[in-house]
Formats: structure tokens, C-alpha cells, sequence
């Protein structure tokens, strides 16, 4: 991976973070909060959908993706503290 590629890993990382904090509890976490639950979203969102059977490409797809995982990842983090 090139620097241009880890950059938009990084840039979608943080727009699938924070669209799932928006989603979930009306805001974001900060840049870095926000990259790091994108990121694992990213990860959590490409098995659910690679379950499914669903195939989502380009970036905007990436994004739909990341921020489907962002905010499940998100979602079972709440009922894991409540």
C-alpha cells in the first residue's frame, strides 16, 4: 500500500466513523476515535457482508460498508456497557 492508498484508508476509516456516531448517539468521537471505530467497522462490515453474500465496490461502497460495521461494532459496544 502506497501513501496515497493508506490515506484514503485513513479518510474512510474516519467518514464510516463518524457517520456511525452520528448514527448511533448524535455525534462523533473525535478524529482518531472516529478512524479507529471506521477501521474496525471497515473489518466487521466486509465479513457481514461477505456472509451475506453482498458486494459493495468503489469508494462509496467502502464507506456503506464500513459505516454498516461501524455501527453494529457500535451497537453490541452499548449493550456490552449498559
Amino acid at each position: 500500500m502506497d501513501i496515497t492508498g493508506l490515506i484514503i484508508f485513513l479518510a474512510i476509516g474516519a467518514i464510516a466513523g463518524w457517520l456511525a456516531g452520528t448514527l448511533m448517539k448524535g455525534g462523533g468521537s473525535g478524529l482518531l476515535m472516529n478512524i479507529v471505530v471506521g477501521i474496525i467497522g471497515a473489518v466487521v462490515g466486509g465479513f457481514l457482508f461477505g456472509l451475506l453474500g453482498i458486494s459493495a465496490g468503489g469508494i462509496i461502497g467502502s464507506i456503506v460498508t464500513a459505516t454498516v460495521g461501524a455501527v453494529l461494532l457500535l451497537f453490541i459496544l452499548g449493550k456490552l456497557k449498559s
